[in-house]
């Protein structure tokens, strides 16, 4: 009956193991680019930013409808022996206690004018935050590819330390049967030991890179979990066809915003100088307490007219500084324009040149492998001297290094040109 319990404790215990295994999230670039905004501090103020925008656009409907307020005031002015304010001017004493309702005539189009502003600066926050969304994806992006380069250079050199680690046991025995001198043998031995220094270099190199991606994303966790390869996909095989068009830009929409909100400012500049017409009401009591105060009571209700005739030529003053916002503007779309193309064209360029060395890298690195299989053989009936064999070995080395640079360059080439393509 023990037995069973024991087995039955075992196996449930394997299966919790297995699923709290099969829970844990594939670590790959996505995990940690949705955990980068997730976790971002400038997400979350962007979000709040929309929700204080639609409150102040409820604030501004509500500011042109009728506003009611009351009011009270109340006024005593002695005289004492003479002296005193002239009661013809005071009464001595007032007392009043109103309720006003004002109503300014705003036109349909003068709201919807401060209405369109808060639309655009809403579109604004929205770019922005994509915008942002944009940057933390390419940082991200970059410490992830740092951080995988590592990973590869880190199980790279340990497989190569193996190698070497079984190489050293034949050798070790060759050279007690005096098929290699010693000192051969201690040639050999250093390559090998400075590869095992090598591998943990890499592996603490890898452990930095991981937490600093850590760091990056906003995860608290000191345990470095392997990552895949990120998968960087071109926008397309021939490049030209599906690149973005530049109208449909994130950062250009941007450019375009901003020439809105100068057309908008422009729009309230003219409503500033219409005239402005307000009525308003207003009913309680107003009493100068001198004369059947109790009969004071009453209404009251009137209008006001407000024209603009001259403020020294502030109206061309504000014209003019908003024509040079939209110069500056359009400095900016021009060079915006020629800057993508540029950018766009150099990247996919050195793409290309990459891509390029590839296959010659390819070559070198199965003719160096082929090399040290040949030398390996060779080493084992002492046709072949040490020293040899380890020139094959750096050699090897040297266009597995080259190869993974290679690559690691063209990952983050395609990380730029993806930020430069939305």
């Amino acid at each position: 009956m023990g037995y069973f319990k024991k087995h039955l404790l075992l196996v449930l215990l394997l299966s919790i193991a297995t699923r709290l295994h099969a829970q844990e999230p594939v670590r790959n670039l996505t995990y940690f680019f949705d955990e980068a905004v997730k976790r971002s501090p400038l997400m979350k103020d962007y979000v709040n930013q929309q929700q204080a925008n639609r409150i102040d656009s409820m604030r501004i409907k509500a500011g042109n409808l009728p506003q009611v307020t009351a009011s009270s005031a109340g006024m005593y002015a002695p005289v004492v022996k003479g002296y005193g304010y002239d009661d013809v001017i005071t009464n001595g004493q007032a007392l009043e206690a109103l309720i006003n309702v004002n109503y300014n005539l705003v036109s349909k189009k003068n709201i919807n004018n401060q209405l369109k502003m808060i639309r655009l600066q809403s579109d604004s926050i929205n770019v922005a935050s994509r915008l942002s969304v944009l940057d933390l994806k390419r940082t991200i992006g970059d410490q992830y590819i740092t951080a995988f380069a590592s990973q590869q250079q880190s199980d790279f050199n340990k497989e190569v330390f193996q190698l070497l680690s079984k190489e050293e046991k034949v050798l070790r025995k060759m050279t007690q049967a005096n098929v290699y001198k010693q000192v051969d043998y201690l040639t050999f031995l250093v390559t090998f030991k400075q590869q095992e220094l090598q591998w943990k270099q890499a592996e603490l190199q890898w452990k930095n890179d991981y937490s600093a991606l850590n760091y990056l994303t906003g995860i608290v966790d000191t345990t470095a979990y392997p990552i895949p390869d990120p998968d960087l996909q071109l926008p397309s095989a021939n490049t030209d066809k599906n690149i973005v068009d530049l109208d449909q830009h994130i950062f250009y929409r941007k450019l375009g915003l901003d020439s809105a909100k100068i057309i908008n400012k422009r729009e309230a500049v003219d409503f500033l100088y219409k005239p402005k017409i307000g009525v308003y009401a207003n009913s309680g009591f107003n009493s100068s307490l001198i004369f059947q105060p109790y009969r004071n009571f009453g209404a009251s209700a009137g209008f006001t007219v407000s024209v603009p005739i001259y403020d020294g030529h502030q109206k061309k003053m504000m014209y003019d500084r908003l024509a040079i916002e939209q110069r500056t503007n359009v400095a900016y779309k021009d060079f915006f324009s020629i800057q993508h193309t540029q950018q766009i064209n150099l990247l996919k360029q050195q793409i290309n040149d990459q891509n390029s060395l590839y296959q010659k890298i390819n070559e070198q690195i199965k003719f160096t492998k082929s090399l040290i299989e040949v030398d390996s053989r060779l080493l084992q009936t002492g046709d072949i001297t040490i020293a040899d064999f380890v020139i094959a070995i750096n050699n090897y080395l040297s266009a597995q290094q080259l190869y993974r640079q290679t690559n690691i360059n063209r990952l983050k080439l395609i990380n730029q040109l993806n930020y430069w393509n939305r």
